[in-house]
């Protein structure tokens, strides 16, 4: 297979690294005063969705479908009030993880270019609204 047939996933590493890379995402957002209140104690069973996730969103193995159905991002995000400083501050932690798996160049511009379309699709609550300005 020459590098024009691989999928993104496999142009990462697969597996391994995309599962490293979703770990240490959800250590930045642990640490992370916007985010860390959004989430969970225990993220164990979030980043092996979200592992499960990525996998399919960067070419690879259909995981979510299988065991989810659709993913139906912006619905399953619903209940939670996404505002676009928490948009912002996920991307951040998620180029943080990036960085921790040395992903660089243009995969990485296209990797973060999708995911930045999806951030703000999620938004579903005016910064103002938490008495947050708008931060970007």
């Amino acid at each position: 297979m020459n590098d024009m047939d691989m999928t993104p996933y496999e142009h990462l590493g697969g597996e391994a690294v995309l599962k490293e890379m979703v770990t240490n995402f959800y250590g930045f957002v642990k640490q992370d005063e916007v985010l860390a209140p959004l989430f969970p104690d225990d993220l164990t069973e979030t980043a092996r969705k979200q592992t499960q996730f990525l996998t399919q969103f960067l070419g690879g193995p259909s995981l979510y479908t299988m065991e989810h159905g659709h993913p139906m991002l912006r619905a399953r995000h619903m209940p939670f009030p996404i505002t676009n400083r928490h948009a912002k501050a996920w991307l951040g932690c998620m180029e943080k993880a990036m960085d921790s798996v040395s992903l660089q160049g243009p995969l990485r511009d296209f990797i973060i270019s999708r995911l930045t379309m999806t951030a703000y699709h999620m938004v579903n609550t005016s910064d103002d609204s938490h008495g947050k300005e708008n931060n970007y």
